[in-house]
């Protein structure tokens, strides 16, 4: 499990588009908030994308950098930036299952073709929402089992907003026994 304030695991990979994304490296005034789908066969996550693509600008004035991440390679990764009209949202692949697993996430099997006639994976990572400070520790962290009811970019605006104007720490940090 991943505690608020403390460092997270290492995260670098290719850019689709070119160029390697890697957390250790990112600059910004607030941090990065990094979105883990599961991959091009899930239709949740296609419609998700879409609401942090259109939310990119906000986390941008507010100093965030955003990404998305999967473990589905350059091509099929294309497919999902193109599919959701992506100008603003980054996004990496060839997430090592491993790697998902460092940072709490759950990994499915496949169960074959989606309702929308995608094959999934033979393996893959359910999703995961976080925000990394610019130290690369972690403020806020969200995993799932399912690709279900995720939580909503707006309210993670809100909560930056309120984070900021009332240098707001992160929660969650007690690792002590009781």
């Amino acid at each position: 499990m991943l505690i608020p304030r403390q460092k997270t695991p290492a995260l670098s990979l290719p850019l689709l588009g070119g160029g390697q994304f890697d957390l250790a490296s990112e600059v910004s005034e607030r941090g990065t908030v990094i979105c883990f789908y599961r991959g091009l066969h899930c239709p949740i996550c296609a419609t998700y994308l879409k609401e942090f693509e259109k939310r990119a600008a906000d986390f941008a004035e507010r100093g965030v950098n955003c990404i998305a991440i999967s473990s589905d390679d350059e091509d099929r990764t294309r497919l999902m930036a193109e599919k959701i009209e992506a100008k603003n949202l980054r996004f990496a692949y060839d997430l090592p299952l491993n790697v998902a697993k460092d940072w709490g996430l759950y990994i499915s099997t496949s169960r074959g073709t989606t309702s929308i006639g995608i094959e999934e994976p033979a393996l893959f990572s359910e999703p995961g929402l976080f925000m990394v400070t610019p130290e690369q520790t972690l403020y806020y962290g969200s995993v799932q089992t399912m690709p279900f009811v995720r939580p909503h970019f707006s309210e993670l605006v809100a909560a930056l907003d309120f984070a900021i104007a009332n240098n707001y720490p992160a929660r969650g940090e007690y690792t002590g026994s009781g």
